[in-house]
């Protein structure tokens, strides 16, 4: 049996993996293997076997355009140990393989390049309306057999430079293409989605923006919000920092998407470690600190309301992305809360920013074109 490793370099790219490798295992019939090395966090569980050395980290990933904070913790944590023996892994094991698919940015595809195997690069991680690959980056994409980037105006960016890459559509669209319906209790999509993040600051962030929603209940009236409990994390956690915050919070419910109810005042918030896209049609507006969940929700129409926290280059970057589906409110839960009723009770607004999310994450349609590159790639060797 022919095998191929993927590698990505994030949490929502380790999503992102998963969702092509459903359809490269649609499309090949279980005529191919395939394993995965994730070089930031736990991997999910699903069409990819979990190979290699793998720890979390303090920064989630996020070491990328100067984040020098980030990359220092990081390296108290032990990411130079991790990376090497990641390294040594892509070397000793990459002659199994018969190529690698990179998920994520450049790093990731580097290290791919280890194993010696043909790479297919999916680049996740930037955009022209960001930032463009660089010179040095271009070098490096010049050497995978398939680029394939997240918009049009990007792969041309690449193309005038040299770099054969495309654009099929942006597989972030179709992460939530299977889940199941919402329960009848949030059927009607009156929540407001929660989103605190995968990484290890979701605990302390899931207390800011539910400050956020308990503020809205005592100025609109009952308010719910529907608290996003990501993969790896614990609802235990969770549950306990929101009762240090005023929250009265019920018993953990094992094995139930919701896994607990917390309520303030006027607000009630509920845990939900379902299907994330059950998530997302339950809810009619998110207000996160997420990264990849956030352009999700934006994929799906979904407005996106984020904390203005200052100097965060990570959310400056995902407005300059999302451009009028998102917007910024003060950290302050009062202050927030006037901005955010403010908002919804704007439906034209409302209803530009479900334009402007749809339109700037794109056509769905690239996981499949990916998995057929994929496929005919193997069948090649």
């Amino acid at each position: 049996m022919r095998r191929i490793l993927f590698v990505s370099n994030g949490h929502g790219e380790s999503t992102i993996a998963e969702r092509i490798a459903r359809e490269v295992s649609a499309t090949a019939g279980g005529r191919l293997g395939l394993d995965h090395l994730a070089l930031v966090g736990e991997p999910g569980s699903g069409a990819l076997a979990p190979v290699g050395p793998r720890k979390n980290m303090p920064s989630g990933g996020l070491v990328a355009m100067g984040n020098v904070a980030a990359l220092t913790r990081d390296i108290g944590a032990g990411l130079l140990g991790l990376a090497s023996a990641q390294a040594r892994f892509l070397r000793r094991e990459g002659a199994r393989y018969d190529g690698v698919v990179s998920v994520g940015d450049v790093y990731a595809l580097a290290l791919a390049g280890l194993t010696r195997r043909p790479v297919i690069f999916v680049g996740t991680a930037k955009s022209v309306r960001v930032a463009a690959y660089g010179p040095f980056e271009r070098v490096l994409l010049r050497r995978a057999s398939r680029v394939f980037v997240r918009d049009a105006a990007t792969a041309a960016h690449l193309r005038s430079h040299g770099v054969a890459a495309d654009a099929p559509g942006n597989t972030i669209v179709e992460l939530g293409d299977d889940a199941p319906p919402p329960p009848p209790e949030f059927a009607g999509r009156d929540a407001i989605a929660v989103l605190p993040g995968s990484r290890t600051t979701a605990y302390a962030d899931a207390v800011r923006l539910a400050a956020v929603i308990r503020a809205l209940g005592e100025r609109a009236g009952p308010t719910r919000g529907l608290l996003s409990l990501a993969p790896g994390l614990e609802a235990e956690r969770f549950a306990r920092a929101l009762s240090d915050d005023g929250w009265s919070c019920g018993d953990i419910s094992a094995g139930d998407d919701v896994a607990f109810r917390a309520r303030a005042g006027s607000a009630e918030i509920a845990g939900w470690r379902g299907p994330f896209g059950t998530l997302l049609r339950s809810t009619h507006l998110v207000l996160g600190l997420a990264g990849t969940a956030n352009e999700q929700a934006a994929a799906a129409g979904l407005p996106v309301v984020a904390l203005d926290v200052g100097d965060d280059w990570y959310r400056m970057r995902q407005r300059r992305l999302l451009g009028a589906a998102m917007t910024l409110i003060p950290q302050r839960p009062g202050p927030a809360a006037a901005a955010l009723a403010g908002l919804l009770g704007d439906a034209s607004r409302l209803e530009s920013m479900r334009e402007a999310g749809r339109e700037r994450m794109g056509p769905p349609g690239g996981s499949r074109a990916i998995a057929a590159a994929i496929v005919e790639f193997a069948d090649a060797e």
